[in-house]
């Protein structure tokens, strides 16, 4: 004997219990797809947009072997406070210095002679980065 699956007359007892679970996940995907996409543009807007800081290391100077002094330019939005973090290396490529410096002036545009202490005699200087503090 062959057993027939018997199916329910359409349409007479409303959706199954497939449809309404297919649903409610379509929903529930919906509005995950969607709260995703709003935290993702947020964090693209806070780390793109909004404040901005930028430096420039204009020429250094080594004041001793345990010392360098930095010319540092600094553009950012007027009143906005920043940090520029600089690190600098011996010939072997080891960080004999760094030095995160603070601008809280309220210009637009800042330069300044950054003294940095080394443990050693440095042979080059990096500006890793600016960003804005609170």
């Amino acid at each position: 004997m062959t057993a027939v699956a018997e199916q329910l007359p359409e349409g007479r007892y409303g959706r199954s219990a497939d449809e309404r679970a297919d649903r409610k996940l379509k929903i529930i995907g919906a509005v995950l797809g969607a709260v995703v996409i709003a935290v993702v543009g947020w964090f693209g807007y806070e780390s793109l947009g909004g404040k901005s800081i930028s430096g420039e290391v204009i020429t250094w100077n080594i004041a001793s072997d345990h010392a360098v002094d930095v010319h540092l330019t600094v553009s950012k939005d007027a009143g906005l406070h920043g940090t520029c973090t600089l690190r600098l290396r011996a010939t072997d490529g080891d960080e004999v210095g760094r030095k995160d410096a603070r601008f809280d002036q309220d210009k637009k545009r800042i330069d300044q002679v950054v003294t940095v202490r080394t443990t050693s005699r440095a042979t080059s200087v990096e500006l890793v980065g600016c960003q804005p503090t609170s």
